[in-house]
C-alpha cells in the first residue's frame, strides 16, 4: 500500500480523497492555487505545494506542476478526483511514465473512451446497445424514409452542423420523415451553409441512467447498481438518486451487464461510470463512459455501503477486488443534492464571496464512514468564514441523505435542506426545496426535461408554493413574543415605563414595491420555560414547541406535535427591523409589530429605488474581463457593452436601449459586486 498521495484537484473532491487516506493511514499532499490557500483541503493535508496563479490553466491544469510537486514531496501516487486533469490520457501517461502511480483507469482505457466516435464503435462491438442510426451524410428525402422504417418510429432528423434547435425534426411516420428530411436539409442549408443531415433513433422522455462499476488489474469488473440523473438543468446535473425508481431488475441487471462488458473490452482498471440514455419504454442506449469518479459517487457509497475512494486506491495499489458481483447489495435510498454558489432568483448566475455563515445539517453519516448508514451526510470543501473564489465551479457542497425508502429519502432531504443555513452568497437550497415538492418528482414521473418543462421562465419566488403558508406568520409572532418576553423581564425597568409583552400581533408581510398585506395574530399560552404558545391567525390554531434560542438562525420544534425546521434571520438588506423566515424553499419577509402601529405602517408610503435605467448594471460578482464601449460613443439596443467572467461562466451583457456613453465607471481587470454600475449612459 502507498504510503504518501497527492491529490491533484482542490475544494470538496479533495477533501474527501483525504478523508479516505487517512483512514488507511495513508500521508496525504495537497496542490493549490493561490486563491486557495486558506482553504479547507490544504488544512486537512498533511503537506501542500503551492501551484501558482488563481486561473486553472495557471495551477490545477499545469502538469508539469503537479509531476513536480510528487516529486518534491515523495509521493507514490496521485488521485486526480474529477475535472481539471482526471480524464486527460496524456496526462496519465506522463503520470505513469515518470514513475507515478495514477489511481484512476490506464492511459489506454481513457484515450479510448475519450473519443465519442470511437467509444460508440467499441460499445457497439463489445455488445452495449448503441441509438440506432445512421451517422453518414443522407442524400433524398426518399432515403430518409427507408432509413427510418429499419431504425423504427420515431425518429430524429438532424442537420450534422445543426445547433440551438435549427436543422432538428422528430418524424412519427414516413410523410413526417419525408418532409422532415427537405425542411430540415433546407434550414440547415440557410442557416449554417451545411446540408448534410443524418438519422437516429429518437429516444422518447429521456432519463439519463448510468451504471457505476469497479474493476481491478486481474480483470475482474462488477457493477454497483445504478444512479438516477435525470434531473438536469443546463445539461447540469442538479440531483441525483439511487436506485431509480423507473426501471426494472431486468433492465438493471441488462445495463450492469453491458456496461461490465465494455469494461472488459477496454480493460478498464478503477471506478468508472457508464452512462445510458433510456427511453420511455426502457430501451436503454449507451451515451458515454465517464473515466473517473463521479461527483454523485456518494449515493452509491449508501445504498451499497462500500467507500468508493478506498476501492479505488487499493485497486490501484495492485490489490484484488474485495467482493464479487454476488456481494453487491442495494440497502434502502439514497438522494444528492448539489449545494451551488448561484443564486436561483437570478437566473442562477453565480454568487461568490465571504461566506458570512456555513452551518450545514447535523450529520450523522461521514466520508469514508462505513458504519453509519440512513441519515444525512454533508461532503464540502468550504468553512464557516471562508471565501468563495470567482475562478472556479460553483458546487460548495453536496448533501446526501440516506432513507428506507423514497419517500423516508425525499422527507430526510427536505428537512435538511431546511436546516442548511447559508449566508453572504446566495445558494441553490430554495430551487432544490422546490423540486423536492414538485408532485410530478415525488411520483418519480420525470425526464431530462423536466426543469425545463415546469420552469420555463427561471425559478422565481411564486414557483414555490407553500402547504401551510399560515404556519410561517404564525412561527414570526412566536419568535417575537419569545423576544418580548425576553425585553419585560430585564431588571430595572421604570415603573409604568416596563415593557408589556402583549398578546395581540399584527404580521406584516412585506411583498414588492410596497404590496404588504397584514395579518392579527393573537398569541396565548405562551410558557417561557418550556419554549411553548398557542398562536391563532384567524380559525387556523399552531400550538409551536421550541427550546432554539433569540440568537439562532435555525429554529428546531414542534407544531401541532409535528417536528419542523425552520429559519429565522433578524434583519434584511432593505428593513433592518423586518424578520426573514425560511422553509420548504418558501421564504417571507416580515414586521412583527402592535395592532397600532399597524395601522400607522400602512399609512406610510413607499419609497420607490432610484432609477437604474441609464446605467449597465453587473448582475454578478465576478471579474471584469472587457468594456466593448468608450465615452461618446453612440450604442444601438442589443449592442454588446461588457463582459465578466465567474466561476467558469461568461456573461455578455448587453445595451437595453439606444444612448450615447456618459461614463465608464470600472475598467477592465476590476472585481465587481452585484448590481456595481459599469457604464453610465446620458
Amino acid at each position: 500500500m502507498f504510503k504518501k498521495i497527492l491529490i491533484a484537484n482542490r475544494g470538496e473532491i479533495a477533501c474527501r480523497v483525504i478523508t479516505t487516506a487517512k483512514k488507511m493511514g495513508i500521508q496525504t499532499v495537497a496542490v493549490y492555487s493561490d486563491a486557495d490557500k486558506d482553504a479547507r483541503f490544504v488544512l486537512l493535508a498533511d503537506e501542500a505545494v503551492n501551484i501558482g496563479a488563481p486561473p486553472s490553466r495557471e495551477s490545477y491544469l499545469v502538469a508539469d506542476k503537479i509531476i513536480a510537486a510528487c516529486k518534491q514531496t515523495g509521493a507514490e501516487a496521485l488521485h486526480p478526483g474529477y475535472g481539471f486533469l482526471s480524464e486527460n490520457a496524456a496526462f496519465a501517461k506522463r503520470v505513469e511514465e515518470e514513475g507515478i502511480v495514477f489511481i484512476g483507469p490506464k492511459h489506454y482505457s481513457m484515450a479510448a473512451m475519450g473519443d465519442k466516435i470511437e467509444s460508440k464503435k467499441l460499445a457497439g462491438a463489445a455488445g452495449v446497445n448503441c441509438i440506432p442510426g445512421v451517422n453518414s451524410a443522407i442524400e433524398t428525402a426518399q432515403m430518409a424514409v427507408e432509413i427510418a422504417q429499419g431504425i423504427g418510429y420515431p425518429v430524429m432528423i438532424k442537420a450534422s452542423a445543426g445547433g440551438g434547435g435549427k436543422g432538428l425534426r422528430v418524424a412519427y411516420n414516413d410523410k413526417e420523415a419525408f418532409e422532415g428530411f427537405t425542411s430540415c436539409r433546407n434550414e440547415a442549408r440557410s442557416a449554417f451553409g451545411d446540408d448534410r443531415v443524418f438519422v437516429e433513433k429518437y429516444v422518447e422522455e429521456p432519463r439519463h441512467i448510468e451504471i457505476q462499476l469497479i474493476g481491478d488489474s486481474f480483470g475482474n469488473v462488477v457493477y454497483l447498481n445504478e444512479r438516477e440523473c435525470s434531473l438536469q438543468r443546463r445539461h447540469q446535473k442538479v440531483l441525483e438518486e439511487a436506485p431509480s425508481s423507473f426501471i426494472s431488475e431486468a433492465t438493471r441487471k441488462a445495463m450492469g451487464e453491458q456496461a461490465v462488458a465494455l469494461a472488459k473490452a477496454v480493460k478498464y482498471q478503477s471506478a468508472g461510470t457508464v452512462e445510458f440514455v433510456v427511453g420511455k419504454d426502457q430501451s436503454f442506449y449507451f451515451l458515454e463512459m465517464n473515466t473517473r469518479l463521479q461527483v454523485e459517487h456518494p449515493v452509491t457509497e449508501c445504498i451499497t455501503g462500500l467507500d468508493l475512494v478506498e476501492l479505488m486506491i487499493r485497486v490501484a495499489a495492485g490489490e484484488k477486488l474485495p467482493l464479487t458481483q454476488v456481494d453487491v447489495k442495494r440497502n434502502g435510498w439514497a438522494m444528492e443534492c448539489r449545494i451551488n454558489a448561484e443564486d436561483p432568483y437570478r437566473n442562477f448566475l453565480p454568487s461568490t464571496g465571504r461566506l458570512v455563515r456555513f452551518a450545514p445539517p447535523t450529520q450523522t453519516m461521514f466520508q469514508a464512514d462505513t458504519s453509519h448508514w440512513f441519515g444525512v451526510r454533508v461532503d464540502t470543501g468550504v468553512q464557516d468564514g471562508g471565501e468563495i473564489p470567482m475562478y472556479y465551479d460553483s458546487m460548495i457542497a453536496k448533501l446526501i441523505v440516506h432513507g428506507v425508502d423514497r419517500n423516508d429519502a425525499i422527507a430526510k432531504m427536505r428537512e435538511a435542506l431546511n436546516g442548511f443555513v447559508i449566508r453572504g452568497i446566495s445558494s441553490s437550497i430554495p430551487f432544490q426545496a422546490a423540486l423536492l415538492q414538485h408532485p410530478k418528482f415525488v411520483s418519480g414521473d420525470f425526464n431530462t426535461g423536466f426543469i425545463a418543462e415546469n420552469y420555463p421562465h427561471g425559478f422565481r419566488a411564486e414557483d414555490v408554493p407553500h402547504e401551510d403558508p399560515h404556519f410561517l406568520l404564525a412561527l414570526a409572532a412566536f419568535v417575537r413574543r419569545k423576544s418580548r418576553e425576553r425585553a419585560a423581564g430585564l431588571s430595572g425597568q421604570l415603573p409604568g415605563f416596563a415593557v408589556n409583552a402583549g398578546s395581540d400581533y399584527v404580521v406584516v408581510t412585506l411583498g414588492v414595491q410596497g404590496s404588504n398585506s397584514y395579518s392579527p395574530v393573537h398569541v396565548d399560552e405562551f410558557v417561557g420555560k418550556t419554549g411553548s404558545a398557542r398562536v391563532r391567525i384567524g380559525t387556523d390554531s399552531y400550538e409551536i414547541c421550541s427550546h432554539s434560542r433569540l440568537n439562532d438562525v435555525c429554529i428546531v420544534g414542534t407544531v401541532n406535535g409535528t417536528p419542523f425546521t425552520a429559519q429565522v434571520e433578524r434583519g434584511t438588506p432593505k428593513n433592518p427591523l423586518a424578520l426573514r423566515l425560511q422553509h420548504n424553499g418558501y421564504r417571507i419577509d416580515v414586521l412583527v409589530v402592535s395592532p397600532r402601529m399597524a395601522e400607522l405602517h400602512a399609512l406610510m408610503p413607499f419609497k420607490a429605488p432610484p432609477d437604474m435605467s441609464r446605467y449597465v448594471l453587473s448582475p454578478m460578482p465576478g471579474l471584469l474581463v472587457d468594456v466593448a464601449v468608450q465615452v461618446g460613443q453612440k450604442v444601438q439596443a442589443g449592442e454588446r457593452v461588457a463582459v465578466i467572467e465567474a466561476m467558469k461562466m461568461e456573461n455578455v451583457l448587453f445595451a437595453s436601449a439606444d444612448g450615447v456613453v456618459g461614463k465608464v465607471l470600472a475598467s477592465k481587470g476590476e472585481s465587481l459586486t452585484v448590481d456595481q454600475p459599469i457604464v453610465e449612459f446620458v
